[in-house]
């Protein structure tokens, strides 16, 4: 094997690596709100779907990143606040995954979106997972502050990853982004199998 798949090989394990799973929320010892910030970049089903769709916006231009910037966060807000009163998820096993299929899919293929619809994709895909942050932390008996870190965090990875793709001018980035979209989509496609044969 070359110098070069040795170092793919290992770059590939040190991103697949994890250490003991906990029941949704981390713990830090810091407090709810960076348990909040650690669930976010802990957590693959949730993490995805926010660089999924920072890529996807930063693809659709300066006014789409913008625009997600305050809709994704502000729609997790509200969805991980109504999860929290329910006390209850309430949806099946592996939806998440559905978004992370969904917007690597739009990410690989370069969908040019209006504004309004991704705007309503990234209101839904807020909704979805706020809700099952919400929920979560209610069924764990943890306080609802957890949420402040998340959405704080789903804040700044917006700002900073659709802003480098919005940057990106030369037609090779471009690649490399819907490339990264792929893989997301992937990842999706695995964990509904998971979900899927899990609940068999």
């Amino acid at each position: 094997m070359s110098k070069r798949g040795a170092t793919a090989v290992a770059g590939a394990w040190l991103l697949l690596w994890s250490g003991t799973a906990g029941a949704h929320l981390a713990t830090t010892g810091l407090g709810p709100v960076y348990d909040g910030i650690s669930h976010l970049f802990l957590s693959v089903e949730d993490l995805l779907p926010v660089v999924g769709l920072a890529l996807l916006s930063g693809l659709n231009g300066a006014a789409a990143g913008r625009m997600a910037l305050f809709v994704l966060p502000g729609a997790w807000f509200a969805g991980g606040l109504a999860g929290f009163h329910s006390g209850t998820a309430g949806l099946p096993d592996g939806v998440a995954s559905l978004s992370l299929l969904l917007l690597g899919t739009l990410v690989a293929a370069d969908i040019r979106l209006s504004l309004r619809l991704l705007a309503v994709l990234a209101a839904a895909v807020g909704l979805l997972h706020g809700w099952l942050n919400g929920a979560g932390i209610a069924m764990m008996g943890r306080e609802a502050s957890g949420l402040v870190g998340i959405v704080g965090s789903t804040f700044v990875l917006i700002a900073l990853a659709s802003a480098q793709v919005v940057a990106m001018r030369l037609q090779w980035a471009r690649i490399v982004v819907r490339v990264a979209g792929s893989w997301i989509a992937a990842t999706g496609l695995l964990l509904a199998g998971w979900s899927a044969s899990g609940s068999a």
